[in-house]
């Protein structure tokens, strides 16, 4: 497995959902737990507060998910992984 995956057990992200995303890039490929994948990017807000940008995909099931940005609660850095808690994704 790269270290550029982060692995989702669920077909879709949601408010609360514990990331373990790689701390040395901030453009990875997520991998749901239906076997549906996307991109997705760390940015900084205009306030310079983390979003994360998840590209759009299909799920296992045919439902189309468009790109959405989402919070970031929590960020917090474990060696060459960071913990990012999802919060709310925004309109």
């Amino acid at each position: 497995m790269s270290q550029y995956v982060i692995e989702v057990p669920y077909s879709h992200l949601h408010p609360g959902l514990i990331l373990d995303a790689p701390a040395d890039t901030d453009d990875f490929l997520v991998l749901f737990g239906d076997d549906s994948e996307s991109r997705a990017k760390l940015l900084r807000d205009d306030t310079g507060r983390p979003v994360l940008r998840l590209g759009g995909y299909m799920t296992a099931r045919g439902t189309v998910i468009d790109e959405r940005v989402w919070t970031v609660r929590e960020a917090a850095r474990h060696g060459d992984r960071v913990r990012l808690r999802l919060g709310r994704s925004l309109p």
